[in-house]
């Protein structure tokens, strides 16, 4: 069950960050309809493929700072104004939802893994996000920087990043006519997670 537990916090966390409509996602429903499934799934590997190297860089980098005591606390306190900002964020644009572009420009049809790689590898905000992601787990007692915990975590964010890149090419269609329901509802869910990172984390630094 220990080793189980960081695969579905990992699965969770990543799937939350990725359901809502963004450039991956609408570009694999896009590749779906226009070259078919399989080209689609293939840039969805090759998207997830990249996911899994940021997120152990993410990990490690955790890790070692978690090894310098020294910095621990700073990045504490740093992580519970991000988390706290990501909460205000989130709540704000899920009161205010946004009409979600769905139009993605695909020039060519290339080798479909190596663009999804390609594509994912602009994104850099997963570093950070799952560098302070995986500290506030680890303080709140969820999550060790071990090896087996470290594996499992990775695994489960792939999993659920590549599992919503799935559910966006199977199911775009639906997906698309519900955009203001989903950015509505996913923001007040990731807000209330943020939240919750934010405020175990402040326990953490305030009981230490």
């Amino acid at each position: 069950m220990t080793n189980i537990l960081p695969l579905v916090l990992g699965f969770c966390i990543a799937f939350l960050a990725v359901i809502l409509p963004g450039l991956i996602n609408m570009t694999a429903a896009k590749i779906s309809l226009q070259e078919g499934k399989n080209e689609a799934v293939s840039f969805a590997a090759g998207a997830a493929v990249v996911v899994f190297i940021q997120t152990f860089i993410a990990v490690l980098f955790a890790r070692f700072i978690s090894q310098h005591k020294e910095i621990v606390a700073t990045l504490q306190e740093i992580g519970i104004f991000i988390f706290t900002g990501l909460s205000v964020y989130f709540f704000w644009i899920a009161k205010k939802p946004k009409k979600i572009k769905t139009e993605a420009k695909i020039k060519g049809k290339k080798n479909r893994f190596f663009f999804g790689m390609l594509l994912s590898m602009l994104n850099l905000l997963p570093i950070p996000f799952y560098v302070f992601a995986s500290m506030g787990l680890s303080a709140a007692g969820y999550f060790s920087f071990d090896k087996i915990p470290v594996a499992t975590f990775v695994t489960g964010v792939v999993l659920g990043s590549f599992s919503v890149f799935y559910l966006y090419i199977v199911a775009f269609k639906k997906i698309e006519k519900k955009t203001e329901f989903l950015m509505r509802n996913i923001n007040i869910v990731i807000g209330s997670v943020t939240t919750f990172m934010a405020i175990v984390t402040l326990l953490k630094l305030l009981y230490d």
